[in-house]
């Protein structure tokens, strides 16, 4: 059993969770606690050279069973490399985005099934979960305007997606949450990033307390 604590962030595009997780981070920081700030695909040079194969905006034709093994690969790496070494090591891991985002994009936006993405992750995963999960609940069309509102984001090969597509993520999110309730709580993201960081901040402190 790990000595630290996992909590993931996770929601639609746009939902500005990367940038309340990053003060979330800072103020754990302040405190003198050990918090080490993650994402994925990503956290490690392995699993960034994937995310960037993923996201390019030049790989349209990336089948959707590929894209999934893509995220399962990376995210396995990224826990051994990095994620469970810091549990280990006692760290409180921030870590923006989980097996919940396969769930709702691969499994359910891109048809592959819930279960069947489910399955791959086990694999990838070997019982490595968090325990906590804050999802940033955003209508998707929102989140969109958001991200072309955006002068310091580019727009990569999922938000180019179209908005039928995002719904989708939406609604596999749903199912996600029903399936994990014990797991997930939801954070409502329509408020401004000061508003939200102060919710988020006030659930990480009782995880932690």
């Amino acid at each position: 059993m790990t000595k630290g604590i996992f909590i993931t962030f996770e929601g639609p595009e746009g939902a500005g969770k990367t940038t309340v997780i990053k003060e979330i981070h800072h103020r754990l920081q302040q405190l003198g606690k050990h918090s080490v700030l993650t994402r994925e695909p990503g956290g490690i040079r392995i699993a960034e050279k994937i995310r960037t194969i993923i996201l390019d905006n030049d790989h349209e034709e990336m089948d959707g069973r590929t894209e999934a093994l893509l995220y399962a690969a990376a995210r396995r790496q990224h826990l051994t490399e990095k994620v469970v070494p810091a549990l280990e090591d006692g760290a409180i891991v921030l870590c923006d985005r989980f097996v919940d985002s396969s769930l709702a994009y691969q499994g359910y936006a891109r048809g592959l099934g819930i279960d069947e993405v489910l399955a791959i992750n086990e694999f990838a995963i070997n019982g490595v979960m968090p325990q906590h999960t804050l999802y940033f609940d955003l209508p998707p069309e929102e989140g969109l305007a958001r991200i072309a509102a955006s002068g310091d984001r580019e727009q990569n090969r999922l938000d180019n997606e179209a908005l039928q597509f995002h719904k989708d993520v939406c609604e596999g999110y749903r199912l996600v949450r029903k399936r994990f309730p014990e797991r997930i709580e939801t954070i409502d993201a329509t408020g401004s990033v000061k508003a939200v960081t102060e919710i988020v901040w006030e659930r990480v402190a009782s995880f932690i307390s």
